[in-house]
């Protein structure tokens, strides 16, 4: 399969700690990526790592082929990529609007003009994110990813503290995203929910990543169903 981006055989270690042994993730274009792993296994330091916001004792990131063994997230943006980390992005005191009005700004011809109805974004675009409740802010987050029109998506748990109905829509516009064929990699932990949106599963644990393959290979893959997901699922 080919690959619009990866992080390949990347190492992190903090304060002498290894955190990160030996651990890839890939996005292919047109399809969502979940990358999955228990609480502490590195999957926010492997998204980090990858577009260049925590230091990498070793490997290589691929993008829209041309590697790059130091990443920066500007450089990797400027070609398309659109990093959303579990943190938010959101300035605290400018409105949606103008945020909107800055990604139309730089990136002019590239951008969508119209907002996806299902994120109801029209009500936000002049509140600033600390007069947004989480899940109006990362609704907001995912219209400017809609907006940028990226070619790779990578979105650090978009689902987390969400209620039900707003991770339907964010879920939804990820989709959509996806269908039309950006290259996205997720993470999260209700595992249900991600499996069904994804179209293959990345497993991180013990510093290392292991390919599963589709939703429904990952389901049964004995290890992973005993060490991560548990029965139900």
């Amino acid at each position: 399969m080919d690959y619009l981006f990866t992080a390949e055989s990347v190492g992190v270690s903090f304060r002498g700690v290894q955190v990160l042994k030996s651990a890839s993730m890939w996005a292919s274009q047109g399809m969502v990526t979940s990358l999955l792993g228990r609480n502490g296994s590195g999957k926010t330091t492997l998204f980090r790592a990858s577009v260049g916001h925590v230091s990498r004792d070793f490997g290589t990131v691929h993008f829209q082929g041309q590697s790059h063994r130091k990443p920066r997230l500007p450089t990797l943006a400027q070609m398309g990529l659109f990093f959303l980390p579990p943190s938010g992005i959101l300035s605290r005191r400018r409105p949606l609007r103008w945020h909107l009005a800055m990604i139309r700004e730089r990136y002019r011809h590239e951008v969508r003009k119209d907002l996806p109805a299902e994120l109801e974004a029209d009500p936000l675009l002049d509140k600033s994110d600390w007069e947004m409740s989480g899940g109006e802010a990362r609704r907001a987050e995912i219209a400017l990813a809609w907006t940028r029109r990226p070619v790779c998506l990578l979105a650090d748990e978009p689902l987390a503290g969400l209620a039900p109905m707003d991770q339907d829509r964010v879920a939804g516009v990820i989709r959509q995203m996806a269908d039309e064929g950006c290259a996205v990699v997720i993470s999260g932990h209700d595992a249900r929910r991600l499996l069904d949106l994804s179209d293959q599963v990345i497993w991180l644990a013990a510093g290392t990543t292991h390919g599963l393959g589709t939703p429904d290979a990952a389901r049964d893959h004995d290890q992973f169903r005993r060490e991560y997901l548990g029965p139900g699922v």
